[in-house]
């Protein structure tokens, strides 16, 4: 299933499943220490859509931590989801509503970190939404995209799920084009790495529709993948409802943590990323 036709499920089914709960998670710590690093106070997610799962959670771990939180979307019933989502979660952001990415409703200089995760190839001008992110950030800027040159894409590129390709910019998975547009608009990068590194591949699919797709009939297997007891949810971990979630999950990080440098990891990361400051910094 693809984010492009499956955000309606996830906007009141929170079980994204195991690789979804550990991409968050992963990231929730990596946004801290950028927090932290950085001072940061206000943020801007733009867009607010892009992991697959429930849409425009990306940023509660750093509204948690007292961050002003404005969220970026082109979609009127999606947003009025999210809104829902982060009432249930008791937690103040705001909203805003554009049908021009390149052209934000915001003044130059006006958030401290400007961020997008992996949404920029389902735009129509992701270079321009690149510079708007530049424009408007005053302290760093956080650009992710999925990384291609893992197992995991090219199994999702080639057998499991080809049409989603059909609707998608793979251009915008090259670092260096994005790096590029950046530069442009006179940022400067100062890092570049991966992020999301679990022992399993990227496929965006739940292990028994991996194992279906694949040919594989197993009914062992398929247990281990479905029931009662399989289910993941941030938002029952940000909701109180499953307070062990992280420890269950950071278990399965010992390539994420390991002395690797990060060229090697990218042979099985399935994120890369760049962060960058503005001209003003």
């Amino acid at each position: 299933m693809a984010i492009i036709d499956t955000w309606e499920h996830y906007l009141h089914n929170y079980d994204e499943g195991l690789g979804l709960v550990y991409e968050r998670f992963v990231l929730n710590d990596f946004l801290g220490r950028l927090r932290e690093r950085f001072d940061v106070r206000t943020v801007l997610e733009a867009p607010l859509f892009g992991m697959a799962g429930v849409s425009g959670i990306n940023s509660v771990v750093l509204a948690q931590a007292g961050c002003q939180v404005t969220l970026v979307d082109d979609h009127p019933r999606r947003a009025r989801g999210v809104r829902a989502i982060w009432n249930e979660l008791a937690l103040p952001v705001h909203l805003v509503l554009t049908s021009d990415w390149a052209h934000l409703p915001f003044p130059d200089d006006a958030f401290d970190l400007t961020w997008e995760w992996a949404g920029l190839w389902f735009l129509p001008d992701p270079e321009g939404l690149l510079r708007e992110l530049v424009r408007v950030s005053r302290k760093v800027i956080l650009i992710a995209m999925p990384n291609r040159w893992q197992l995991g894409y090219w199994l999702r590129r080639y057998l499991l799920d080809r049409d989603f390709f059909l609707h998608v910019d793979e251009k915008w998975t090259h670092m260096g084009r994005i790096r590029a547009v950046l530069e442009d608009a006179g940022a400067r990068v100062l890092e570049q790495g991966v992020l999301d590194v679990p022992p399993w591949p990227d496929t965006v699919m739940p292990a028994r529709d991996v194992l279906r797709k694949l040919g594989i009939r197993s009914r062992r297997l398929e247990a281990r993948f479905s029931g009662e007891g399989w289910r993941w949810s941030t938002m029952d971990y940000y909701l109180g409802k499953d307070p062990t979630l992280y420890d269950r999950v950071m278990r399965y990080t010992w390539i994420e943590r390991a002395p690797l440098p990060w060229r090697l990891k990218a042979l099985w990361a399935h994120h890369r990323y760049l962060i960058a400051v503005p001209p003003s910094s």
